[in-house]
């Protein structure tokens, strides 16, 4: 009598593991798209609360002092030697992002003047909780570009890929020339 061996199979053919990679290729063209709108879409829900919460700081500054935060200097003599007085001079350029957020993170006081210490001249503010602007999440830069045009239709300039700010008007909004969503000009998130 004669005993038939029989060999197991080891191991898979190179068919069987062609048609695997090509079913996990096919599912990962399928998934990774949805990571990368979430991601988009997250960056933009982020840049409508940094906007939002920039413009009731600014609006809550203009209710108070009659005028737009940058548009006056922040220096004060009057501040305590103690405590830090606000550098910027204000106007457009430089100073005035300066004296911007001076005015919107310190104690002011009714001619805008900022002082790191509240007393009875610096009885309004701070505005925002940080002596810094947030960053733009679309573009990573938390750079402030002061403008005294007053055009109510201004756009992204790409300048400083932060903030533009218009003292004269008081319109704050991203300074980027593309939208998220790929389709151009800047158009949905400049509307104040």
């Amino acid at each position: 009598m004669r005993k038939t061996v029989s060999y197991l199979q080891r191991g898979f053919t190179l068919v069987e593991l062609l048609i695997v990679v090509i079913i996990l290729a096919l599912l990962a063209a399928i998934v990774v798209p949805q990571f990368s709108a979430t991601t988009d879409d997250a960056k933009e829900a982020s840049l409508d609360t940094n906007l939002a919460n920039v413009r009731a700081a600014i609006d809550l500054y203009y209710q108070q002092h009659g005028e737009y935060p940058g548009a006056n200097t922040a220096v004060d003599a009057a501040c305590p030697a103690a405590a830090t007085s606000g550098t910027g001079t204000g106007g457009a350029g430089a100073q005035g992002a300066q004296a911007f957020i001076d005015q919107l993170s310190l104690y002011t006081d009714g001619d805008g003047g900022a002082c790191s210490q509240k007393d009875a001249n610096f009885e309004y503010g701070p505005y925002l909780k940080k002596p810094l602007l947030p960053d733009n999440p679309i573009t990573g830069s938390n750079a402030l570009e002061v403008i005294d045009t007053g055009d109510l239709l201004m756009t992204g300039s790409g300048v400083s890929l932060g903030w533009k700010f218009d003292i004269n008007v008081g319109k704050f909004i991203a300074n980027d020339t593309t939208d998220p969503d790929g389709g151009g000009p800047e158009v949905s998130y400049d509307q104040r």
